[in-house]
Formats: C-alpha cells, structure tokens, sequence
C-alpha cells in the first residue's frame, strides 16, 4: 500500500523489451527510494505498484508484463523520463495521503493548466468509466500524486497544484494532450460494492428500526 506521497523524482536510464513485445524491464536511477530496496520489495512508478527484481545504490530494476504495458503510461516511457517514485508504506509510517493501492484504474488526458500566484489549476479528462468514483473534495491518485479534486463537471475534473508539488512531481512538466495515470479512490469501489450486494440498505435499515 501507498500514500500518494512522492518521495523522489527519478530517471528512466534503461528500457529493455522483451522478445515477445510483452514485457520489458525497466531500470530507474534512483538513489533514495533504492537505498534500502530489495528484491520482491514494491515501489510505485507513476503510480504502478512494480516489485523490485534487482537494486544497487543508485537504482533498481522492475518487470512489467502485457497488461501494465497496455493500460498504463508505462508503456511509453522512454530512457531519460523522469517518473515518480514511492516506496510501500510501512507499517508504523504515517499516511500522508490517502490509500492508494498502486493499481491504476485508467489512464487520463491534460485538458489545460491555469497558474496562479502561488499554485496552479490542471484540469483533466474524465473518463466515463471513472465518472462516478470522482467527487468534488474527494481523493484521486494522479501518476501517484495523493491529490483533491477541487473542480468537476461531467467530462472534466480539476486539481490545484502547490508549488511543491509543481517542482518535485512529474504534474509540474505535464502539458495539454498528455496522459497520467488515475487511481480512483478504493473507498469508493467498496462503497460501491456493497451497495450492489446489498449490504448498505440493510445496514440502513436495521439502524432506524433500533432507533
């Protein structure tokens, strides 16, 4: 599990492809987050949970298979990209963020970008299949960045970047047209879940006859 917190920007310095087309390994620079990585460790790049195959003091290296490659920005890195990096959240570490599971739901599109004195507004796509997991004040992973939405319509959603955020994450170099990675918030895939099972009405229900 994450938090949404990046700890480092890292470096792309290999990209190695799979005979297949399926799969490629990819080695990041990254002395912070691989100072005390192991192998079968996770690490979140641009918000994808990958498990560390091979680690040195300045980086490690992660395998990603077909569905990652397909569904996630993974697919067009290239040496030189620079990506966000997180390590699992231990178990006596603060969540900073909100969960983030590091399994992206989808990928979005950089609509426009409207700076302000000390921040800045980026607006995005969004997604038809994600529509009803984004809610205005409510959670959302961006390539790995813990974030609030603070605008939405019904194609569009919006967040307000601090200027830490600007400077120390990949969000301060995407442009309109680009994609990120979205992770919706996993609360409201549980919601949702039980909802279609049932099980919220009857909790509902029980309540108000005890009271």
């Amino acid at each position: 599990m994450f938090t949404g917190i990046v700890e480092e920007l890292g470096t792309l310095t290999a990209r190695t492809d799979g005979s297949d087309g399926d799969s490629c390994v990819l080695e990041v620079h990254a002395p912070t987050v691989a100072a005390d990585a192991r192998h079968g460790e996770s690490i979140a790049v641009d918000g994808v949970c990958l498990t560390v195959t091979g680690s040195s003091p300045q980086g490690f290296t992660a395998d990603v298979m077909a569905e990652t490659l397909a569904r996630t920005t993974l697919g067009r890195l290239r040496p030189g990209d620079p990506v966000n990096l997180e390590r699992a959240l231990r178990a006596d570490g603060r969540l900073g963020g909100h969960v983030v599971q590091g399994h992206v739901d989808g990928t979005t599109t950089v609509l426009s970008r409207e700076p302000g004195e000390r921040w800045e507004v980026v607006t995005f796509a969004l997604p038809p299949t994600l529509r009803r997991y984004v809610v205005l004040k409510g959670s959302v992973a961006l390539d790995g960045v813990s974030l609030t939405v603070s605008g939405r319509t019904d194609e569009t959603f919006a967040v307000s970047l601090i200027p830490t955020t600007l400077a120390l994450t990949t969000l301060g170099r995407r442009r309109p047209g680009e994609e990120v990675n979205v992770e919706v918030d996993v609360l409201a895939k549980y919601v949702e879940s039980m909802l279609a099972d049932g099980l919220v009405p009857e909790t509902v229900a029980i309540g108000r006859r005890e009271g």
